[in-house]
């Protein structure tokens, strides 16, 4: 996603690529160099903590993660204040309600899952999107 973000913003944009694990900060330094993208910062974040700066964000986007999350309040207060006013963050999760999608029942999200996990000092739930598939896109605003 890193790669596609950096191109839709363009030069005078910013893509802050967060990951907790360092062989993948390494990776997608590795992809961002090979593809030419100055726009881009790769950022070793950790598990409860995207380490992004406060105030600095106008979009979070995280795909096929929040259900693993093992401190969903702590992260989403870290993100929260990453965020500007106005900023969102963007889940997308699999359908759990959806038995045909073939992955692992843990690997899935009802929106009903993530409403109560976002609302307490964290961030609104401003509208849920089934535009794909297999995924709900869910997105919060600060």
């Amino acid at each position: 996603m890193t790669v596609l973000l950096a191109r839709a913003v363009g030069p005078a944009g910013r893509v802050l690529a967060v990951d907790i694990q360092p062989e993948m900060i390494e990776r997608l330094t590795e992809r961002v160099h090979a593809e030419m993208l100055t726009n881009v910062t790769a950022i070793l974040g950790a598990p409860d903590d995207p380490r992004l700066p406060p105030g600095s964000v106008d979009l979070e986007l995280m795909v096929d993660v929040y259900h693993e999350l093992a401190a969903p309040q702590r992260m989403l207060q870290h993100l929260r204040s990453a965020l500007k006013p106005g900023g969102r963050l963007v889940l997308l999760e699999y359908r759990k309600e959806d038995p045909s999608i073939p992955i692992r029942e843990e690997h899935k999200m009802s929106v009903a899952d993530a409403r109560p996990r976002s609302r307490p000092r964290a961030l609104p739930l401003l509208e849920v999107k089934e535009d794909l598939p297999r995924q709900h896109i869910l997105i919060f605003r600060k």
